[in-house]
């Protein structure tokens, strides 16, 4: 009869046993968490945006709110810092009433609708925060119908955005980054009168973080 591992000492098996383990776990390369996944992916995309803005831009964000929202990369950003507070709501209604002007009068209805079940009525899925009488007042307006239904309902979101968000946005790290040069310029010193080689020049060039 073959002993074969019985014949081996107790305190071998388990070791053996021990590192088969060990290398069976190794060997396993699970993927990372989902959150994980998610996190990398934000973070990655975060400093794409940061690489293609240049502070020269995010420093007319600072001038006024205006010059913010009605910029493509900066309505972006600050729409990112709004969810960031779960009030992302307010630039989306915003954005859905700039979209409605530009719409043809015979969809006018249903998109006016469509707006204030979403944004407007109470209780409404994404509901903002808006008194009762301009609530009221934008109920009626759907009866007419134009360009200028959502009119005081996106001016008091506007100016809710611009002295409450706005300026958490303009302290906030995401903006504080944003306005972060993307190169540093080395300094260049021309000193030395005459002709120079190019080549010593080379620490003028701006390198790229």
């Amino acid at each position: 009869m073959c002993k074969g591992l019985a014949a081996l000492p107790a305190t071998c098996l388990k070791s053996a046993k021990d590192i088969k383990h060990k290398i069976g776990f190794l060997l396993q390369k699970p993927d990372p968490p989902q959150e994980q996944k998610t996190l990398k992916e934000k973070e990655k995309a975060k400093v794409t945006v940061v690489n293609r803005i240049s502070p020269a831009e995010t420093e007319k964000w600072k001038t006024s709110f205006n010059s913010l929202i009605k910029n493509d990369d900066g309505r972006k950003a600050f729409a990112s810092f709004l969810q960031s507070e779960y009030s992302q709501e307010n630039i989306e209604f915003w954005e859905a009433c700039e979209d409605f002007k530009q719409t043809s009068a015979d969809k006018m209805n249903l998109k006016a609708r469509m707006i204030f079940d979403q944004y407007v009525d109470a209780d409404s899925p994404r509901e903002v925060n808006l008194d009762s009488a301009t609530r009221e007042q934008t109920r009626k307006n759907l009866e007419r119908c134009d360009a200028s239904c959502f009119e005081e309902a996106q001016s008091k979101i506007f100016t809710l955005m611009e002295k409450d968000s706005y300026r958490r946005f303009l302290k906030s790290k995401l903006f504080l980054e944003l306005s972060q040069p993307p190169m540093h310029i080395k300094p260049c010193s021309l000193e030395k009168k005459g002709k120079q080689h190019i080549s010593d020049h080379s620490q003028c060039l701006p390198s790229y973080a």
